[in-house]
């Protein structure tokens, strides 16, 4: 059976909560592969919304969920996660839910780290989410985390604890804070282990299992293509490779794996926090698109910048991740536009891109060049199916596609999970 690979293809927030949520019914393993909770995603089921940031959104399906290697891990965030759920009536134990064992481990020394260095930047500030997730991945690549399968081995622990405060002591010192409190550090670890411990699997052999067993397995990315570390727009990006081949090595399974890449687009751009944004609009024309889109940050809570559809920035996202097909999302949002603009290139110093140049300063001062598209006034909100729709949307999205140079397989009407119209499914490939 088909696997499917869902990434955000823009700047996050693209609304893959939804889409992951109504593939989960047919898959039989979600899996996170990246980020931590810094990534937020809303499901809306019937009059209930559940907002997640760490656990994948087949949870609230009750799906086998599985949080891969490739995740930072917060175990005090989880546990708040945990009991928020199941307040909410949501099913999470061992039997449903994986983490990996070898997933690093976000400290409370990592959050204090991504404050500080945020305060101390100025107007260099990134805008992260201060929640730790940069420096738990410097720590990673710098082989001085502390895992999930060391808080099974607390007492061997002072080894990782003389690698991880020599590194960390001298850049509290550098900032006037006092040294890692060993004592109080091991203490929380102790509290905590118990409760995390009952999930912790080799999930790497849990999904090749799953695998062999021809499970549909649906891989859950965070953030989005334009935020990732390599390719997105540095320095204004996540700590982590956030493209559809990092499913591979953040779960432990081959690249043959990833199966179908079905990437996330709204059907208009939005930005959280710092960086360029060559479509914005910082007028009332943006403001519309914020109010009708709520566009609000479900992990922060910060007012999303918002702008026209940019078809280079997509594009590009969909050559270095391979996507396969897109789900648009939030179509409805532009219901009542008279017109609509859409970014098909860039033009800086007299010359014509037709990419996002690597340069930061460069991307800051390109001038996007637009095609405008006549609007429509009828709703599409709540539609399932083509026959439903405007002809003017079939033509927008039609129009989309040709810029993207990749077809749309999904349609989004509305945050109901029903509200989707299929094209083309993902599994089925």
């Amino acid at each position: 059976m088909a696997n499917v690979t869902v990434i955000g293809a823009q700047w996050g927030d693209e609304g893959k909560g939804k889409i992951v949520d109504w593939l989960a019914e047919r898959a039989h393993v979600v899996v996170r592969f990246q980020g931590g909770h810094n990534a937020g995603h809303t499901l809306v089921v019937g009059n209930q919304t559940y907002k997640l940031s760490l656990l994948p959104s087949g949870i609230v399906r009750g799906t086998l969920s599985v949080i891969g290697n490739g995740v930072v891990f917060d175990p005090w965030h989880f546990r708040d996660e945990v009991a928020k759920l199941q307040g909410q009536g949501v099913t999470i134990t061992p039997d449903n839910l994986q983490i990996a064992e070898t997933a690093p481990l976000i400290l409370p020394f990592h959050r204090d780290l991504d404050g500080l260095r945020e305060d101390a930047s100025g107007s260099g500030k990134i805008g992260t989410t201060r929640r730790g997730i940069g420096p738990a991945y410097e720590d990673k690549v710098g082989r001085r985390a502390i895992r999930v399968c060391d808080l099974a081995h607390l007492d061997d622990l002072e080894l990782q604890l003389d690698r991880i405060c020599a590194h960390h002591d001298a850049l509290r010192a550098g900032f006037n804070e006092t040294p890692i409190d060993r004592e109080a550090l091991k203490a929380q670890l102790a509290e905590i282990a118990d409760f995390i411990l009952p999930f912790a699997k080799p999930v790497w052999l849990t999904l090749n299992d799953a695998r062999k067993a021809g499970r549909r397995i649906l891989f859950e990315g965070a953030q989005g293509v334009l935020l990732d570390i390599d390719h997105g727009t540095y320095p204004f990006v996540t700590s982590s490779n956030t493209i559809a081949g990092t499913a591979s090595g953040g779960s432990g399974l081959g690249p043959s794996a990833a199966g179908f890449v079905l990437g996330i687009v709204k059907a208009y751009t939005t930005r959280v926090g710092s960086g360029p944004f060559p479509s914005e609009l910082e007028d009332e024309m943006g403001q519309r698109l914020g109010e009708r889109g709520h566009e609000f940050g479900t992990v922060t809570g910060r007012k999303r910048r918002c702008g026209w559809f940019d078809a280079v920035l997509v594009r590009q996202s969909a050559a270095v991740s391979g996507i396969t097909g897109v789900a648009l999302t939030k179509l409805d949002v532009l219901d009542g536009f008279d017109e609509i603009k859409i970014c098909t290139g860039y033009e800086l110093d007299g010359k014509t891109y037709d990419y996002l140049p690597p340069h930061p300063q460069d991307q800051a001062r390109v001038t996007p060049v637009y095609e405008t598209i006549e609007g429509w006034s009828q709703s599409t909100a709540g539609a399932r199916s083509w026959a439903e729709l405007p002809a003017q949307a079939i033509k927008y999205i039609r129009r989309v596609e040709e810029l993207i140079q990749c077809p749309v397989a999904l349609v989004s009407t509305s945050p109901e999970r029903e509200d989707t119209i299929l094209v083309r499914d993902p599994f089925a490939d």
